[in-house]
């Protein structure tokens, strides 16, 4: 009988002793660096089908996410996200942006998610630009509405699943980082303002984005328990970049576009699914450009509203 060959099977670490170390994310940024010339002070997330926000920036310099030294590989590139660092210029500001970002529901752990935000951060962001697509809750909003982020609900921090549990290293943040001014006051006044000039006033609205683990879309139940609890929106993404965003020291402005009513209703036959979330992003899209271009040309070096 021929006998399987020997297998050492590693014992598996701690979670907190397997999260990137200070060293691993500058090995990033540094290599980053010194394969583009852009210094970014604005950072650009896009969410589920917005993934053209990147087209729009010029003298691009563009990586693949595989071709960086750590960096996590999208599961879901084929689905709105590209799976790529886009390096470049708009009105005038050096921007990089995530053409595809990283959920728990592809099965990275929390501190994986998140890790380009710290690299940012040590290449000098100042500003992050978060959008997302989301589900309305809210019965005054419609499909096709832009919703400011003023807050949100942090449902798996709830269970303890937050980006900073663990060891803190104070050369990106505080151990207690405040999260009651996480949607900078002055950036949205300024988003609000560059909306009126658009003409784009009457589909921006202003709520509580809540995030949920996913991939499932939401039970009618968990619709109405989310509402209750004061979210006017819900999606799978967004906040954990946040909170280490702000851990780092970083401006946040959060975007949700809304993609799909959420279920409420037992008697309706209506289902969530994604093709209508990425059609909807493909509709609203040159919009959405629109106003993120304008609001970054109001934008100072210095990190101040004009």
């Amino acid at each position: 009988m021929i006998q399987p060959p020997h297998v050492t099977i590693p014992s598996r670490r701690p979670a907190c002793e397997t999260r990137y170390t200070y060293e691993e994310y500058k090995v990033t940024a540094d290599w980053l660096r010194a394969n583009t010339e852009h210094r970014p002070l604005i950072a650009i997330i896009c969410g589920s089908g917005l993934g053209g926000l990147a087209e729009i920036l010029k003298d691009q310099k563009v990586f693949s996410y595989s071709d960086i030294p750590n960096f996590p590989q999208s599961t879901v590139a084929v689905q709105g996200h590209a799976g790529r660092l886009v390096f470049g210029t708009l009105n005038g500001k050096s921007c990089v942006c995530m053409q595809g970002r990283f959920h728990l529901y592809e099965g990275f752990p929390i501190w994986q998610v998140t890790f380009p935000i710290r690299v940012f951060q040590l290449l000098g962001v100042q500003t992050a630009i978060v959008t997302n697509a989301a589900g309305g809750l809210n019965e005054d909003y419609n499909v096709g509405d832009m919703m400011l982020i003023k807050d949100h609900l942090n449902l798996p921090g709830f269970a303890g699943n937050s980006p900073l549990v663990g060891p803190n290293d104070e050369r990106f943040g505080p151990r207690f980082p405040c999260m009651s001014d996480a949607y900078d006051r002055d950036l949205r006044k300024l988003a609000q303002t560059v909306a009126r000039e658009l003409g784009f006033s009457d589909f921006l609205k202003e709520g509580v984005y809540s995030v949920v683990g996913g991939p499932s879309f939401e039970t009618i139940a968990e619709c109405h328990m989310l509402k209750r609890l004061g979210a006017d929106a819900v999606g799978m993404s967004t906040v954990h970049e946040v909170i280490v965003a702000r851990h780092c020291g970083m401006r946040v402005i959060g975007l949700s576009l809304i993609t799909n009513k959420a279920v409420m209703d037992y008697d309706s036959k209506s289902k969530a699914n994604h093709e209508e979330v990425l059609q909807t992003g493909r509709k609203r899209a040159s919009q959405l450009e629109r106003m993120i271009s304008s609001f970054v040309e109001r934008l100072e070096r210095n990190n101040n509203v004009c």
